[in-house]
């Protein structure tokens, strides 16, 4: 079954993670993924684009902003967002951070791709257009994370940097933790070369792609140089070589580029388009 269910939302276009919405201790968790539509913003980025660097009228993503966080029960004030480059770095959220990036790039955790808290009332968000958003969520501490994970953040283990994080900051089990694998380009449609195959191979993540199963379920080899790969198998493997189980992995079925009517895919596109935001927060009953 399908673990990112589309709503029917007059405001915002949201997948929403329909399973991890209750949480313990009093406090709803939600978490999920929008679409391209329900915004203010103009083509090429129409309509609800929700990140300023695609080149959007900055005050269009604001008011796309503030539209999609009342959607989903938040405030602008409480978006919270890293300034992406596809890397690994992990930032932590406290209370002083609520709000960083809402309003402009400037203000973003710089150079990151990952973001954890466990502050009820922190809504953390991503940004995407084809790259694929992972989701942690540990019932036991109260913490959750998000992590922005194209090919590179992927083979360089942004998944497990979050559970070590994790760890580290709240004392969280990997057997305890939660995660999910939303919409991103699937391996139907994303087809790279022997550049990308390349790392592929030689990352130390374990893959074991030597293994005739595995390398099946990983990518297919096209010939001629040419390979489709499955970015959303690759993490879903990183995530169990880190410690969490399997049956607490959710993926999904959606795939940014086949489904272009209802999000944004930077290969669909041409290189030219908005962005979708993945979002998990906390906040008091």
């Amino acid at each position: 079954m399908e673990p990112f269910v589309k709503q029917d939302e007059h405001t915002a276009s949201l997948f929403v993670l329909e399973k991890w919405g209750k949480a313990p201790g009093g406090t709803l968790l939600t978490a999920g993924f929008t679409g391209r539509k329900g915004g203010v913003s103009l083509a090429p980025y129409d309509s609800l684009n929700l990140a300023f660097h695609v080149g959007d009228r900055p005050e269009d993503i604001v008011e796309n902003r503030r539209r999609t966080a009342a959607a989903i029960g938040f405030s602008l004030d409480d978006w919270t967002c890293g300034e992406q480059v596809h890397g690994v770095r992990i930032g932590v959220v406290r209370e002083g951070d609520r709000g960083r990036g809402s309003l402009d790039r400037a203000s973003a955790f710089q150079d990151t791709d990952g973001l954890i808290t466990n502050v009820p009332g922190v809504l953390l968000t991503s940004f995407y257009a084809d790259c694929v958003p992972l989701y942690f969520w540990d019932p036991v501490t109260g913490a959750v994370g998000l992590a922005h994970a194209g090919w590179k953040g992927t083979l360089g283990g942004i998944a497990e940097e979050i559970v070590r994080s994790m760890a580290a900051e709240y004392g969280s089990q990997p057997q305890h933790i939660h995660a999910a694998i939303g919409p991103s380009i699937g391996e139907c449609c994303y087809e790279v070369d022997d550049r990308v195959m390349d790392h592929v191979r030689n990352s130390g993540n374990g893959l074991l792609i030597s293994d005739e199963v595995t390398k099946s379920a990983l990518y297919l080899d096209k010939g001629d140089g040419k390979y489709m790969l499955n970015l959303k198998e690759i993490n879903r493997h990183i995530m169990i070589k880190a410690g969490i189980l399997t049956e607490d992995i959710e993926c999904t079925s959606w795939c940014t580029s086949c489904s272009h009517d209802l999000f944004f895919s930077y290969r669909k596109d041409g290189g030219t388009t908005g962005r979708m935001a993945s979002w998990i927060g906390m906040r008091k009953r």
